[in-house]
């Protein structure tokens, strides 16, 4: 009987992308993905570790971005377009974080919806 050869996958090299902050009131989660969308590294606060009120807080936030870059530094990562959405507190740390890790930041758009005219209660 003959063995099937599975091909490897390989680590492809991306050196623009997209990095998405969704700040809510409860938690932060960054997701890095290449310019087609195809998700690379993600992080959220309460995959680090914290719990509770401490998922919200602008550290928290912090460590979630720098961990986020860190995991998607093995691609080759160094342009990034950065989209923020929600109210979160941690939106300006998270954004602040990106240009100390040596990223260049080329544009910051907010994506938070907004409704026109909301739900009829």
């Amino acid at each position: 009987m003959a063995t099937t050869v599975k091909k490897r996958k390989e680590k492809k090299s991306v050196f623009e992308g997209n990095i998405y902050i969704q700040a809510t009131f409860n938690n932060t989660i960054v997701t890095i993905t290449d310019l087609r969308g195809n998700a690379i590294a993600w992080a959220s606060s309460g995959g680090l570790g914290f719990r509770g009120a401490k998922k919200s807080t602008p550290f928290a936030a912090q460590s979630v971005a720098e961990t986020a870059v860190q995991r998607a530094a093995s691609y080759g990562l160094r342009e990034v377009h950065v989209f923020v959405k929600g109210p979160g507190m941690g939106r300006e740390n998270a954004i602040r974080v990106l240009g100390t890790l040596g990223l260049k930041v080329k544009s910051i758009s907010d994506i938070t919806p907004i409704p026109h005219n909301g739900c009829r209660p």
